[in-house]
């Protein structure tokens, strides 16, 4: 493990593996080192081409927190850790990492390439009213202290079955969950500027952008992905078949490494 000092001095923690152009991964939801072994493996698999930088978002894992929070910090993190990749750097981001990785990219930071798996964008049909209720009541469970409340509550709403996430509730892995239940605003935070994002900011990229979607994903996988390709001046379309929003990184990796390494 290594870590590099955002400029508001947070300690971001990060894995640098592999010899190649540098390759940062940017994490959706919940994501970090701890227990993402399906990023891990994913940079395992990419680091014969690339130098991989899979790293923990502010909040979560061995990175710090600096209150109160906002999504120029983060973009911050991002350019730190572009600046130890040597000044440039590609970024693979999975989900709201997508949307964060997207930010970074529309404001001018050194992303020369830019892939995104299914970044959650409420393109067509988007229930804006409906987030806002989201995000209320996420803050409200994680500001009582309820962190499990809060993850059931965005796991449910992602459309995971009851059941299932109460089994969930009795595993090893619910503790990480509920470490980092708190950050789970921080990404709404950054998906309810969504608007001003992908009418302003977007068709600024000039940066090569692929868009990835699961075959097997919910309906707004693909909606959010061909809405998204609409505002970008050069985008790229991939679907893997059979994925879905929780794509494995075997059928993944070959599709970054010839984007990125190509």
């Amino acid at each position: 493990m290594e870590k590099v000092l955002s400029s508001d001095g947070t300690a971001i923690a990060f894995d640098r593996t592999g010899d190649g152009p540098p390759l940062i991964l940017v994490g959706g939801a919940l994501q970090h080192r701890a227990m993402d072994s399906s990023t891990a493996r994913l940079a395992e698999l990419l680091a014969p081409h690339l130098t991989v930088f899979h790293y923990d978002r502010r909040g979560r894992g061995d990175s710090g927190d600096t209150r109160p929070y906002a999504v120029d910090r983060e973009v911050d993190d991002l350019g730190a850790l572009i600046d130890e990749a040597g000044g440039w750097a590609f970024v693979y981001g999975m989900s709201s990492g997508g949307a964060l990785a997207l930010e970074a990219a529309a404001r001018g930071l050194a992303v020369t390439k830019l892939a995104l798996y299914e970044p959650p964008f409420a393109i067509e049909n988007g229930d804006h009213g409906g987030a806002a209720d989201f995000e209320a009541r996420l803050r409200r469970l994680t500001s009582s202290g309820r962190r499990g409340d809060a993850v059931e509550l965005f796991l449910t709403e992602s459309g995971m079955p009851v059941d299932g996430v109460a089994r969930m509730r009795n595993t090893p892995i619910w503790p990480q969950f509920e470490s980092v239940a708190h950050t789970l605003l921080y990404d709404t935070t950054i998906l309810s500027d969504q608007e001003s994002l992908l009418a302003e900011r977007v068709p600024s990229i000039t940066a090569p952008t692929l868009l990835i979607d699961g075959g097997a994903s919910a309906p707004w996988a693909r909606s959010a992905v061909e809405g998204l390709a609409r505002r970008l001046p050069h985008p790229r379309r991939r679907t893997l078949e059979g994925q879905t929003h929780e794509v494995a990184p075997e059928p993944l990796a070959p599709v970054l490494r010839e984007f990125f390494a190509g």
